[in-house]
């Protein structure tokens, strides 16, 4: 994965009716570590990354790149959406097109929380880089992502194995540039 091309970043931050998407900050740091250390956010990602490692390496204050919002609620993270190019994909109909990840910590499970913030930051991308598609990979076990999938739009492109599980590809159609 690499980064999303010609945009302007950090973007000023995104508000929706409850929250913010803004670029990493120092006071996220704790909140970067639980969320990369849950297993439960994890389950369907091969596994958390262990705590102690994360205490180590991760920088006082969070990496920034393009396409890397955290989603704040309140004024503390809870999420972060991720669009990055998928410049190496598992599927050839991926490569090239920017690809959309989330991950919440489960106390902001069910709540639509990531649907407003994934819609919020396809709406950004569609501002940013107008006629590009996207795409999105989960398994297919992932219940609750692959309700999200549908409802941002995403269809079925195709399904394949990957990481001892059946993965979904879906693309999110283009939404023309205005002329």
């Amino acid at each position: 994965m690499s980064d999303l091309g010609p945009v302007a970043w950090p973007p000023e931050p995104i508000r929706t009716e409850r929250l913010v998407l803004r670029a990493p900050e120092a006071q996220d740091r704790a909140a970067f570590i639980e969320l990369l250390a849950s297993p439960e956010v994890h389950t369907y990602l091969g596994g958390p990354r262990p705590r102690a490692d994360l205490e180590r390496e991760m920088p006082g204050t969070p990496e920034r790149w393009p396409g890397s919002f955290v989603v704040d609620l309140d004024g503390a993270m809870i999420g972060q959406i991720l669009l990055r190019r998928a410049t190496e994909h598992r599927r050839p109909a991926a490569t090239g097109k920017a690809d959309l990840g989330y991950l919440f910590l489960p106390r902001a499970w069910g709540f639509g929380y990531a649907a407003e913030a994934c819609t919020a930051a396809l709406d950004w991308f569609d501002g940013a880089l107008p006629g590009e598609p996207v795409v999105l990979t989960t398994q297919t076990a992932n219940a609750a992502s692959m309700r999200l999938a549908a409802k941002l739009g995403f269809t079925e492109i195709e399904r394949f194995q990957a990481w001892d599980a059946e993965q979904w590809l879906g693309l999110r159609p283009t939404v023309a540039p205005l002329a």
